[in-house]
C-alpha cells in the first residue's frame, strides 16, 4: 500500500508557493527575524559593557559571538550566502568575527 499527501499540499498552486512551502518560507523568516533580534541584543550589551559591570567581557564577547554565528547558520539554511551584508548592517565588530564557531572550554 502506498500513501500520497494530498492534493492540497502536492500539487502547486498558481501563485507559486504551495501552502507547505509558504509555511516552511513563514517558519525560515520568523527564525531569521527572532536570531537578529538576539545578535542586536547581544552586540548592545557588548558595546554598553564597562570594568564596573559585573558581568566578565569575554563572557560578552562569547554570546555576541554565538548569537552571530547562529545567524550566520540560519541564513546559510535559507540558502542566503552572503554574510558581508549582515556584517555591515549589525556592525559587527572583527572581535566577535574573529571568534564565530571557536570551541570554548
Amino acid at each position: 500500500m502506498s500513501l500520497r499527501p494530498p492534493r492540497s499540499i502536492s500539487t502547486p498552486s498558481r501563485a507559486g508557493l504551495s501552502p507547505l512551502e509558504y509555511e516552511l518560507a513563514s517558519a525560515r523568516a520568523d527564525v531569521l527575524g527572532r536570531q537578529g533580534r538576539k545578535v542586536e541584543a547581544a552586540l548592545v550589551k557588548l558595546a554598553s559593557w564597562s570594568s564596573e559591570h559585573k558581568t566578565d567581557r569575554q563572557t560578552l564577547l562569547d554570546e555576541a559571538s554565538d548569537a552571530v554565528w547562529a545567524l550566520f547558520i540560519q541564513r546559510e539554511i535559507c540558502g542566503l550566502r552572503n554574510d558581508k551584508d549582515v556584517i555591515s548592517l549589525y556592525q559587527i565588530p572583527g572581535e566577535v568575527l574573529a571568534r564565530l564557531g571557536a570551541a570554548r572550554k
